[in-house]
């Protein structure tokens, strides 16, 4: 969405809801960013105190979930699903659905896959495996 500028991400999503709860129009990405944050209302109120959660790091060892991260992998996933790339994504995804029903869900599954994915290239220094990411979708 911006490369690696952290702070430029986290301010796209917290002043897309800014924008939103103001009534101001949205841009298209602002659209579907927003929509990712009301499936999370537990977000909500770190997204109204930008300048509590725009800096902060998020933990994993502490057992935190950075925000930021989750729904930034929802739009990743949802763009998958739009271009069918990596190819083949579009009808694991739709499969799954036929079986749980809850697109917002089946996002969620499909995101461990994406991060085990995302951690084994980074681990190894080398590119993702987007064969490995969707044998791993294909046996959600």
């Amino acid at each position: 969405m911006f490369g690696n500028d952290r702070l430029q991400m986290r301010r796209m999503f917290t002043d897309s809801w800014q924008k939103l709860k103001q009534g101001t129009p949205l841009e298209p990405l602002e659209q579907m960013i927003t929509e990712i944050i009301k499936q999370h209302p537990e977000y909500h109120k770190m997204l109204e105190d930008p300048a509590g959660s725009l800096d902060r790091d998020f933990m994993p060892e502490e057992g935190q979930t950075n925000p930021f991260l989750h729904m930034a992998m929802h739009i990743s996933i949802q763009e998958q699903i739009s271009t069918d790339r990596p190819n083949g994504v579009r009808l694991a995804y739709q499969k799954l659905t036929l079986k749980t029903v809850d697109p917002h869900e089946v996002e969620h599954q499909m995101m461990e896959c994406l991060g085990r994915m995302l951690w084994e290239a980074q681990r190894s220094g080398g590119m993702p495996d987007e064969q490995l990411y969707l044998d791993c979708i294909r046996k959600l």
